[in-house]
Protein backbone atom coordinates (compact mmCIF):
# COMPACT_ATOMS: atom_id res chain seq x y z
CA UNK A 1 0.00 0.00 0.00
CA UNK A 2 1.62 3.48 -1.29
CA UNK A 3 2.50 5.79 1.49
CA UNK A 4 -0.82 8.58 2.03
CA UNK A 5 0.34 12.03 1.64
CA UNK A 6 0.44 14.46 4.57
CA UNK A 7 -1.93 17.29 5.74
CA UNK A 8 1.00 19.89 5.22
CA UNK A 9 1.81 18.02 1.86
CA UNK A 10 -1.38 18.30 0.60
CA UNK A 11 -1.80 21.78 2.09
CA UNK A 12 1.09 22.89 0.20
CA UNK A 13 0.73 21.32 -2.91
CA UNK A 14 -2.76 23.35 -2.99
CA UNK A 15 -1.76 26.84 -2.25
CA UNK A 16 1.67 26.30 -4.66
CA UNK A 17 -1.06 26.33 -7.57
CA UNK A 18 -2.56 29.31 -5.98
CA UNK A 19 0.48 31.20 -6.01
CA UNK A 20 1.64 30.07 -9.67
CA UNK A 21 -1.77 31.70 -10.86
CA UNK A 22 -1.05 35.32 -12.55
CA UNK A 23 0.80 37.79 -10.11
CA UNK A 24 -0.73 40.90 -9.20
CA UNK A 25 0.40 43.91 -10.79
CA UNK A 26 3.41 45.56 -9.19
CA UNK A 27 2.77 47.90 -5.66
CA UNK A 28 3.32 51.85 -5.52
CA UNK A 29 6.78 52.06 -3.56
CA UNK A 30 5.56 54.94 -2.25
CA UNK A 31 4.60 54.80 0.66
CA UNK A 32 6.88 53.27 3.45
CA UNK A 33 5.25 50.64 5.10
CA UNK A 34 6.43 48.95 8.41
CA UNK A 35 7.22 45.43 7.85
CA UNK A 36 6.47 42.56 10.75
CA UNK A 37 8.48 39.05 9.28
CA UNK A 38 7.05 36.11 10.70
CA UNK A 39 10.30 33.60 12.30
CA UNK A 40 10.61 30.13 12.67
CA UNK A 41 13.42 29.60 15.84
CA UNK A 42 15.00 26.36 15.87
CA UNK A 43 17.74 26.03 18.47
CA UNK A 44 19.67 23.25 18.86
CA UNK A 45 20.46 22.37 22.57
CA UNK A 46 20.94 18.64 23.43
CA UNK A 47 21.10 17.09 26.73
CA UNK A 48 24.94 16.64 27.13
CA UNK A 49 24.93 14.88 30.35
CA UNK A 50 22.38 12.38 30.84
CA UNK A 51 22.79 11.86 34.43
CA UNK A 52 22.04 15.35 35.62
CA UNK A 53 19.82 16.28 32.41
CA UNK A 54 22.79 19.38 31.69
CA UNK A 55 22.25 21.15 28.03
CA UNK A 56 24.75 21.98 25.59
CA UNK A 57 24.34 25.89 25.93
CA UNK A 58 24.42 25.75 29.90
CA UNK A 59 27.50 23.16 29.75
CA UNK A 60 29.49 25.23 27.86
CA UNK A 61 28.56 28.49 28.81
CA UNK A 62 27.20 29.77 25.88
CA UNK A 63 25.10 32.99 25.09
CA UNK A 64 20.81 32.45 25.53
CA UNK A 65 19.63 32.40 22.15
CA UNK A 66 16.66 34.10 23.50
CA UNK A 67 18.50 36.75 24.50
CA UNK A 68 20.04 37.39 21.72
CA UNK A 69 16.93 36.99 19.54
CA UNK A 70 15.51 39.76 21.66
CA UNK A 71 18.44 41.86 21.27
CA UNK A 72 19.06 41.77 17.53
CA UNK A 73 15.07 41.89 17.11
CA UNK A 74 15.36 45.65 18.92
CA UNK A 75 19.13 46.47 16.54
CA UNK A 76 17.07 45.65 13.78
CA UNK A 77 13.83 47.94 14.72
CA UNK A 78 16.53 50.38 15.35
CA UNK A 79 18.20 50.77 12.80
CA UNK A 80 15.49 50.59 9.92
CA UNK A 81 14.10 53.40 12.06
CA UNK A 82 11.59 51.22 13.31
CA UNK A 83 10.34 49.56 9.71
CA UNK A 84 11.35 46.23 10.51
CA UNK A 85 10.06 44.80 13.26
CA UNK A 86 10.50 40.97 13.52
CA UNK A 87 8.47 38.20 15.03
CA UNK A 88 8.53 35.06 16.59
CA UNK A 89 5.96 32.95 15.15
CA UNK A 90 7.16 29.78 16.99
CA UNK A 91 10.31 28.86 18.79
CA UNK A 92 11.56 24.72 18.71
CA UNK A 93 14.04 23.60 20.58
CA UNK A 94 15.91 20.55 19.51
CA UNK A 95 17.31 17.79 22.00
CA UNK A 96 19.90 17.06 19.15
CA UNK A 97 22.38 18.07 16.83
CA UNK A 98 21.51 18.34 13.22
CA UNK A 99 22.51 16.10 10.32
CA UNK A 100 25.26 17.09 7.75
CA UNK A 101 24.90 16.90 4.36
CA UNK A 102 26.51 13.30 4.21
CA UNK A 103 24.21 11.77 6.37
CA UNK A 104 26.73 12.33 9.55
CA UNK A 105 25.09 13.15 13.05
CA UNK A 106 27.21 14.00 16.10
CA UNK A 107 25.99 12.57 19.53
CA UNK A 108 26.08 15.54 21.76
CA UNK A 109 29.21 13.67 23.68
CA UNK A 110 31.19 13.60 20.70
CA UNK A 111 30.28 17.18 19.88
CA UNK A 112 31.80 18.46 23.17
CA UNK A 113 34.86 16.83 22.78
CA UNK A 114 35.46 18.45 19.10
CA UNK A 115 34.93 21.38 21.33
CA UNK A 116 37.28 20.63 23.87
CA UNK A 117 40.15 19.69 22.21
CA UNK A 118 40.03 21.01 18.83
CA UNK A 119 40.31 18.12 16.79
CA UNK A 120 38.01 15.51 15.18
CA UNK A 121 35.61 18.07 13.33
CA UNK A 122 33.54 15.59 11.06
CA UNK A 123 34.08 16.90 7.02
CA UNK A 124 31.98 18.04 5.26
CA UNK A 125 30.96 20.85 7.80
CA UNK A 126 27.66 21.49 5.84
CA UNK A 127 24.47 20.89 7.69
CA UNK A 128 22.02 18.60 5.19
CA UNK A 129 19.48 21.71 4.48
CA UNK A 130 17.33 19.42 2.70
CA UNK A 131 16.38 17.19 5.88
CA UNK A 132 16.24 20.42 8.17
CA UNK A 133 13.42 21.90 6.08
CA UNK A 134 11.66 18.64 5.32
CA UNK A 135 11.87 18.13 9.27
CA UNK A 136 10.50 21.37 9.95
CA UNK A 137 7.92 21.37 7.06
CA UNK A 138 9.43 24.81 6.02
CA UNK A 139 8.28 24.42 2.25
CA UNK A 140 5.04 24.57 3.18
CA UNK A 141 4.91 26.52 5.44
CA UNK A 142 6.22 29.37 3.54
CA UNK A 143 3.94 28.67 0.63
CA UNK A 144 0.86 28.97 3.03
CA UNK A 145 2.58 32.76 4.52
CA UNK A 146 2.94 31.38 8.08
CA UNK A 147 6.66 32.15 7.84
CA UNK A 148 8.41 34.52 6.08
CA UNK A 149 12.05 33.28 7.71
CA UNK A 150 14.20 30.47 9.71
CA UNK A 151 16.54 31.23 12.38
CA UNK A 152 18.84 28.20 13.32
CA UNK A 153 20.61 28.67 16.08
CA UNK A 154 23.78 26.47 16.86
CA UNK A 155 27.20 26.25 17.88
CA UNK A 156 30.93 25.80 16.16
CA UNK A 157 31.02 23.63 13.77
CA UNK A 158 26.93 22.80 13.06
CA UNK A 159 27.69 23.81 9.16
CA UNK A 160 25.13 26.72 9.02
CA UNK A 161 25.56 29.30 6.61
CA UNK A 162 25.45 32.79 7.73
CA UNK A 163 22.18 33.22 5.35
CA UNK A 164 20.93 31.26 2.57
CA UNK A 165 17.87 31.61 0.48
CA UNK A 166 15.36 29.08 -0.82
CA UNK A 167 12.42 29.02 -2.96
CA UNK A 168 11.41 29.88 -6.63
CA UNK A 169 13.91 32.46 -7.98
CA UNK A 170 16.34 32.19 -4.88
CA UNK A 171 19.61 33.29 -5.25
CA UNK A 172 23.08 33.84 -3.11
CA UNK A 173 23.04 35.91 0.15
CA UNK A 174 25.78 35.03 1.63
CA UNK A 175 25.10 31.51 0.95
CA UNK A 176 23.06 29.04 -0.65
CA UNK A 177 20.90 29.17 -2.72
CA UNK A 178 19.39 26.29 -1.31
CA UNK A 179 18.97 23.64 -3.59
CA UNK A 180 15.68 21.48 -4.22
CA UNK A 181 13.13 24.41 -3.18
CA UNK A 182 12.30 25.79 -6.25
CA UNK A 183 8.80 24.56 -5.95
CA UNK A 184 7.71 26.41 -2.95
CA UNK A 185 6.87 30.04 -4.31
CA UNK A 186 7.81 32.44 -1.69
CA UNK A 187 11.30 33.02 -1.19
CA UNK A 188 12.74 33.13 2.00
CA UNK A 189 15.95 33.02 4.02
CA UNK A 190 17.15 30.54 6.79
CA UNK A 191 19.60 32.63 9.06
CA UNK A 192 22.86 30.99 10.42
CA UNK A 193 23.60 32.20 13.90
CA UNK A 194 26.17 30.85 16.61
CA UNK A 195 25.40 31.01 20.05
CA UNK A 196 28.48 30.71 21.42
CA UNK A 197 28.85 34.56 19.87
CA UNK A 198 27.38 37.35 20.14
CA UNK A 199 24.88 39.86 18.56
CA UNK A 200 27.17 41.85 16.97
CA UNK A 201 28.05 38.65 14.60
CA UNK A 202 24.29 38.59 14.20
CA UNK A 203 24.09 41.58 12.57
CA UNK A 204 27.26 40.99 10.40
CA UNK A 205 24.93 38.27 9.28
CA UNK A 206 22.02 40.30 7.89
CA UNK A 207 24.64 42.94 6.80
CA UNK A 208 26.10 40.48 4.46
CA UNK A 209 22.45 39.73 3.00
CA UNK A 210 21.80 43.22 2.80
CA UNK A 211 25.31 43.77 0.72
CA UNK A 212 24.39 40.50 -1.62
CA UNK A 213 20.61 41.75 -2.02
CA UNK A 214 21.09 44.98 -2.87
CA UNK A 215 24.18 44.72 -5.13
CA UNK A 216 21.66 42.00 -7.67
CA UNK A 217 19.36 45.25 -7.18
CA UNK A 218 21.86 48.05 -7.86
CA UNK A 219 23.40 45.23 -10.72
CA UNK A 220 26.61 45.78 -7.98
CA UNK A 221 27.73 42.41 -7.68
CA UNK A 222 30.95 42.76 -9.33
CA UNK A 223 31.59 45.80 -7.67
CA UNK A 224 31.24 44.05 -4.32
CA UNK A 225 33.11 41.14 -5.28
CA UNK A 226 36.18 43.77 -5.65
CA UNK A 227 36.06 46.03 -2.81
CA UNK A 228 36.06 42.36 -0.70
CA UNK A 229 38.92 40.65 -3.01
CA UNK A 230 41.06 43.93 -3.92
CA UNK A 231 40.42 45.68 -0.77
CA UNK A 232 43.95 44.97 -0.25
CA UNK A 233 45.65 46.66 -2.93
CA UNK A 234 45.77 50.32 -3.67
CA UNK A 235 43.06 51.07 -6.48
CA UNK A 236 41.28 54.43 -7.51
CA UNK A 237 37.43 54.71 -7.40
CA UNK A 238 36.10 57.82 -9.21
CA UNK A 239 32.61 58.61 -8.43
CA UNK A 240 31.58 59.34 -11.75
CA UNK A 241 30.45 55.66 -12.94
CA UNK A 242 29.39 54.44 -9.48
CA UNK A 243 25.57 53.68 -8.97
CA UNK A 244 23.96 54.09 -5.51
CA UNK A 245 24.75 51.27 -4.31
CA UNK A 246 28.42 51.21 -5.17
CA UNK A 247 28.60 54.59 -3.80
CA UNK A 248 27.61 53.57 -0.37
CA UNK A 249 30.00 50.85 -0.34
CA UNK A 250 33.17 53.52 -1.01
CA UNK A 251 35.78 53.51 1.76
CA UNK A 252 39.33 54.89 1.67
CA UNK A 253 41.28 52.27 0.81
CA UNK A 254 39.52 52.12 -2.71
CA UNK A 255 38.42 55.38 -2.87
CA UNK A 256 41.06 57.37 -1.23
CA UNK A 257 39.72 61.06 0.46
CA UNK A 258 36.25 59.78 -1.14
CA UNK A 259 35.12 57.52 1.48
CA UNK A 260 31.01 57.10 1.84
CA UNK A 261 29.95 54.28 4.31
CA UNK A 262 31.76 51.49 3.72
CA UNK A 263 31.51 47.81 3.59
CA UNK A 264 30.53 45.37 6.65
CA UNK A 265 34.31 44.36 6.67
CA UNK A 266 35.57 47.67 5.89
CA UNK A 267 34.83 51.11 7.51
CA UNK A 268 35.84 54.29 5.76
CA UNK A 269 39.51 53.78 7.54
CA UNK A 270 39.92 50.38 7.70
CA UNK A 271 42.99 48.63 6.01
CA UNK A 272 41.70 45.29 6.02
CA UNK A 273 38.96 42.75 7.28
CA UNK A 274 37.21 43.84 10.38
CA UNK A 275 39.61 46.73 11.18
CA UNK A 276 36.60 48.75 12.53
CA UNK A 277 38.92 50.56 15.00
CA UNK A 278 41.93 52.40 13.35
CA UNK A 279 42.07 55.70 14.64
CA UNK A 280 43.87 57.33 11.47
CA UNK A 281 41.66 59.86 10.09
CA UNK A 282 40.05 60.02 6.86
CA UNK A 283 37.80 62.20 4.11
CA UNK A 284 33.95 60.75 4.45
CA UNK A 285 31.06 61.57 3.52
CA UNK A 286 28.49 59.15 5.33
CA UNK A 287 26.85 62.07 6.76
CA UNK A 288 25.07 63.02 3.50
CA UNK A 289 23.15 59.42 3.24
CA UNK A 290 20.95 61.23 6.28
CA UNK A 291 19.47 62.93 3.36
CA UNK A 292 19.18 60.19 1.49
CA UNK A 293 17.72 60.66 -1.32
CA UNK A 294 18.49 64.47 -1.77
CA UNK A 295 22.56 63.51 -1.68
CA UNK A 296 24.50 66.92 -2.33
CA UNK A 297 27.03 67.69 -4.86
CA UNK A 298 29.81 67.85 -4.55
CA UNK A 299 29.80 65.41 -1.26
CA UNK A 300 30.21 67.11 1.99
CA UNK A 301 33.52 65.14 3.05
CA UNK A 302 34.34 66.09 6.75
CA UNK A 303 37.39 64.09 8.61
CA UNK A 304 36.31 60.94 10.39
CA UNK A 305 37.29 58.10 12.41
CA UNK A 306 36.36 55.47 14.57
CA UNK A 307 34.98 57.81 17.07
CA UNK A 308 31.93 57.80 14.26
CA UNK A 309 31.43 53.88 14.46
CA UNK A 310 32.17 52.84 17.51
CA UNK A 311 35.71 52.60 18.50
CA UNK A 312 36.71 49.08 17.44
CA UNK A 313 33.17 47.17 18.81
CA UNK A 314 31.84 44.44 16.20
CA UNK A 315 28.18 45.23 17.14
CA UNK A 316 28.68 49.71 17.35
CA UNK A 317 29.99 49.45 13.38
CA UNK A 318 26.67 47.11 12.19
CA UNK A 319 24.62 49.49 14.14
CA UNK A 320 26.30 52.28 12.58
CA UNK A 321 26.29 50.58 9.05
CA UNK A 322 22.79 49.02 8.60
CA UNK A 323 21.31 52.64 10.67
CA UNK A 324 22.83 54.69 6.67
CA UNK A 325 20.98 52.13 4.50
CA UNK A 326 18.41 54.32 3.36
CA UNK A 327 14.76 54.08 4.82
CA UNK A 328 12.45 56.70 2.81
CA UNK A 329 9.22 57.03 0.75
CA UNK A 330 9.72 57.13 -3.16
CA UNK A 331 11.85 55.48 -5.96
CA UNK A 332 13.85 56.44 -8.06
CA UNK A 333 14.48 54.80 -11.60
CA UNK A 334 12.14 52.05 -10.41
CA UNK A 335 14.39 51.34 -7.39
CA UNK A 336 12.58 52.26 -3.71
CA UNK A 337 14.33 54.32 -1.58
CA UNK A 338 13.47 52.04 1.16
CA UNK A 339 16.69 50.02 0.86
CA UNK A 340 15.17 47.72 3.98
CA UNK A 341 12.33 46.54 1.68
CA UNK A 342 14.42 44.84 -0.36
CA UNK A 343 16.74 43.21 2.25
CA UNK A 344 13.32 41.59 4.13
CA UNK A 345 9.99 41.79 1.96
CA UNK A 346 11.58 39.26 -1.07
CA UNK A 347 8.39 38.53 -2.14
CA UNK A 348 6.97 41.81 -2.87
CA UNK A 349 6.13 41.87 -6.53
CA UNK A 350 7.67 45.59 -7.49
CA UNK A 351 10.72 43.82 -7.03
CA UNK A 352 9.92 40.75 -9.28
CA UNK A 353 12.45 42.07 -11.90
CA UNK A 354 15.49 43.03 -9.42
CA UNK A 355 15.25 39.87 -7.16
Amino acid sequence: MGESKSWWSSLWDFLAGLFRSTPPPPTDTGELMPLQPRVLMIVYNPIVDPATGAKLIAAMRWNDPDQLAAGYIADVRECSGGLVNYQIAQKIEVDALPAKKDGFRYTPQEYVTVIQTHRGAHDPDAVDYDALLAQFSVLPRVTAGEIDEVWLFGGPYFGFWEAAMGGAGAFFCNGGPLANTAQCPRKFVVMGFNYERGIGEMLEDIGHRAEAILARVFKAEEFLQWTYTRGRSPATTTGANLNLFERFLCFDQIAPSKSNIGTIHYAPNSQSDYEWGITTPVQSCADDWKQFPDLPAPPNYRVMDTRAWGGGDIRAHHKWWLAHLPKVAGATNGIAHNWWKYVIQLNDPIFRDRL
